[in-house]
């Protein structure tokens, strides 16, 4: 059965959403940590990004590879970046980070399903 990386991220999008009305104040901390932490600085955002996704797929945090995936896709991320931070997260997280891994190229053909390999 193959997951749906749009789908999922739409789902868990709106339950953050009514997550947020509980806990506004909790809410705008973690955005603020996430506009910091990936803004563009001695490493540039797409880095930042990558290194995101190999963590989600450690944590085999499917929503996470979701978001940083699509993050990628508009940073423009190559297959080929993706597979080498994924050989990272693979190397790091043992063999079932490489089952996310296989999980995070799915979602990266689902949101740039023309994407080349340059």
């Amino acid at each position: 059965m193959s997951k749906n990386y749009p789908d999922i991220i739409r789902s868990t999008s709106a339950q953050m959403a009514e997550l947020r009305t509980g806990i506004p104040e909790v809410s705008k901390g973690f955005t603020s940590l996430a506009q910091a932490a990936t803004r563009d600085g001695a490493l540039d955002r797409k880095t930042k990004e990558l290194i995101a996704l190999a963590l989600g797929v450690a944590a085999h945090c499917d929503a996470c590879i979701g978001f940083h995936v699509q993050a990628l896709v508009r940073a423009n991320v190559t297959r080929a970046e993706l597979e080498e931070a994924l050989g990272v997260a693979i190397y790091m997280g043992g063999g079932p980070s490489l089952m996310y891994a296989a999980d995070a190229l799915a979602a990266y053909e689902q949101f740039a399903p023309t994407a080349s390999d340059t």
